[in-house]
């Protein structure tokens, strides 16, 4: 391994971008292509919430889930629609944490950067984890095993090159929407011809029984925050700026069809689900797609979704690996982490970074291995306000942004946010009620509760970081 004096072919070199400061994508190969990138944007919005969790959330809300992901992928199209305005005026790697350093100061890059890191460590952490799980369906094989052998395999993917990556995330990403669109289509077949074993399949489930709300209006409410977190991933595109070939029309294309994509694999799949089997026929714990097949009369249902369910895993373990990897460097190129954390092996990939974050992520085996239920839950609640703390950045980093273009001092984007800065506000205010809904119910509260943590020691480790560096420079 080297470090970034390393010259990759200036074919593929990143040139370094307008804007202030030193920019993290100089040195990075664009390897990522059009074709990668559209898959990688689909999959990003697909993961484990859809296939497993949302079980529980029809067995909470009922058919209201489907009002709940409309109105949560609203706001997230305005926060990607914010985010792609932003990349389109200087498409970086490590995006957020760069707007944030560059409209909000150091002090909010770090925090930024460093959260941003710490959400995708603890989701990969819980996503190792549970493939070991997945495992276990077909083999008698130790959960933590699997976990490391997971975790060795995506972080050697990711050290090789970031085409690998790129390819791996595309075909993690084409099982999962081969997968959705199976069952969309087998749903409409039992719906219109009848075949198959379904008790009742009619469209009319989704308000004979109980109507949309059968739970009430609050329950809804609070499905909220279960579907936001479903969510998580979409925002992976503005990592991949810096590697992207062609960013600016590239990422544009990516975020213009997120509506379709909400729209087909979310909503789409939910009103089939829902309409084959009456919502009642869902619970926690098992995942609908299960369900709806054997229903249907699919032979070996469940080890089709388990083995779906073990993709969807493996791939939220290979972005993690990447995108953590890439927010080292950038907060490293900032002076903002050791400066070893930004140097890049020969084929252009920031080997520090990646080998410090898959060392970091062993210790979510460790802690399933002592402590599976509780220590566990406070590991993966940092990605859940981490997350909602990561958004609202990117949303307040546009905000200034447009500011500063009102008063001539930065060029406006031609990909503008429709209705800004009112639909950025409105979306700012969407994610503090999401927070506001976190308070009712005990996971939510156990989130809140590792949010003010972690705020304390980001806050604490930005301080500490300042003081070493004033003893850097005085000495």
């Amino acid at each position: 391994m080297t470090t970034s004096d390393r010259q990759a072919p200036d074919a593929d070199r990143v040139a370094p971008e307008a804007g202030v400061g030193t920019t993290d994508s100089e040195g990075y190969s664009r390897g990522l292509s059009s074709r990668t990138i559209q898959m990688i944007a689909i999959g990003g919005a697909i993961g484990t919430g859809l296939f497993y969790g949302a079980g529980g959330a029809i067995a909470q809300a009922g058919p209201a889930l489907i009002l709940a992901y409309l109105v949560a992928g609203l706001a997230i199209f305005v926060i990607m629609r914010a985010l792609g305005e932003l990349l389109t005026y200087r498409p970086v790697s490590g995006s957020f944490a760069e707007y944030a350093h560059e409209f909000l100061g150091r002090f909010a890059g770090f925090v930024t950067g460093w959260s941003y890191w710490a959400v995708w460590v603890s989701t990969c952490m819980a996503e190792i984890t549970v493939a070991g799980k997945y495992v276990q369906y077909w083999f008698d094989v130790p959960p933590w095993l699997t976990a490391l052998v997971v975790l060795a395999i995506m972080f050697a993917a990711n050290l090789i090159s970031v085409r690998l990556f790129g390819e791996g995330e595309f075909w993690f990403s084409a099982i999962k929407v081969t997968a959705i669109l199976a069952m969309i289509a087998i749903g409409i077949g039992v719906l219109v011809f009848g075949f198959g074993h379904a008790a009742n399949p009619t469209v009319s489930n989704l308000w004979n029984d109980g109507g949309v709300f059968p739970h009430g209006f609050g329950q809804a409410l609070l499905v909220l925050q279960i579907v936001v977190f479903a969510y998580v991933g979409v925002e992976l595109v503005g990592v991949t700026a810096g590697e992207a070939r062609d960013p600016k029309t590239t990422l544009r294309k990516a975020i213009n069809t997120l509506p379709f994509r909400i729209g087909l694999f979310y909503v789409g799949a939910l009103l089939v689900i829902m309409s084959v089997a009456g919502w009642r026929t869902f619970h926690a714990g098992r995942s609908p797609f299960v369900e709806v097949f054997q229903q249907i009369g699919i032979p070996a249902a469940a080890g089709i979704i388990n083995f779906v369910l073990l993709t969807a895993a493996l791939s939220s373990c290979n972005s993690g690996i990447y995108s953590t990897g890439r927010m080292l460097r950038s907060l490293s190129l900032r002076q903002e982490a050791p400066s070893s954390l930004g140097a890049l092996s020969r084929r252009s990939v920031p080997w520090v970074g990646i080998c410090v974050s898959a060392a970091a992520m062993v210790i979510g085996v460790i802690v399933n291995i002592i402590s599976p239920d509780k220590a566990f839950a406070y590991i993966t609640s940092v990605s859940t306000i981490g997350i909602i703390f990561v958004w609202g950045m990117i949303l307040v980093c546009h905000l200034f942004y447009r500011a500063k273009v009102a008063r001539g001092e930065l060029p406006a984007s031609d990909y503008r946010l429709p209705g800004a800065p009112y639909t950025t506000v409105l979306a700012l205010g969407f994610l503090a009620f999401v927070v506001v809904l976190l308070f009712f119910t005990e996971s939510g509260r156990t989130a809140v509760i590792v949010g003010v943590v972690w705020a304390a020691l980001v806050c604490g480790g930005y301080a500490v970081w300042n003081r070493l560096g004033a003893r850097k420079v005085a000495h």
